[in-house]
C-alpha cells in the first residue's frame, strides 16, 4: 500500500572502460617486462625471497589486467598468492577476475565454469578468512 516493504528499482549503469591509447599500452606492456625480468633474477638468485617475489607478481597480475590479459593477469595473480597470502590490491583485482570469468560462464550456459570460478572464489573467501585470523 505504501510500498514500505518494496524493493526500489535501482539501474545498473556498465562503467565504461577507457580503451588505452597506444603509449599507455606500450607503457604498461615495459613494466610488464620488468616484472617478469624481475621474477626471473629473484627466482634465480634466491627463491626464498617470498615477500618480494610476491610482491612483483602482484604487480605484473595488475598491469595484465590492466592490459587486458585476463588470463595471464590471473596466472600471476595466483602465482603472488602461492608465494605469501595477502588481501591487498592483488587479492580483490584476482576476485573481480573471478566474478568476471564466473559471469562469462553463466552468459554461456556453462555450468563447469561456474562451478569453477565459484569454487576459486571460496578457495579466496578462506584466504581472506586465513589471512584476517592469522594478522
Amino acid at each position: 500500500m505504501f510500498g514500505f516493504l518494496k524493493k526500489k528499482k535501482t539501474e545498473t549503469k556498465a562503467e565504461p572502460i577507457a580503451e588505452l591509447t597506444a603509449e599507455e599500452k606500450e607503457e604498461l606492456q615495459g613494466k610488464a617486462e620488468r616484472f617478469s625480468i624481475t621474477i626471473k633474477e629473484l627466482e634465480a638468485v634466491d627463491p626464498k625471497q617470498v615477500a618480494e617475489l610476491a610482491k612483483t607478481y602482484e604487480q605484473l597480475g595488475l598491469v595484465k589486467a590492466q592490459l587486458g590479459q585476463m588470463d595471464e593477469a590471473i596466472g600471476s595473480l595466483e602465482q603472488s598468492l602461492d608465494y605469501k597470502l595477502t588481501i591487498g590490491d592483488g587479492y580483490k583485482k584476482l576476485m573481480s577476475l573471478y566474478n568476471a570469468k564466473r559471469a562469462e560462464a553463466a552468459r554461456n550456459g556453462d555450468d563447469a565454469g561456474i562451478d569453477k570460478y565459484m569454487g576459486k572464489m571460496d578457495d579466496m573467501r578462506q584466504i581472506a578468512k586465513k589471512v584476517t585470523i592469522t594478522g
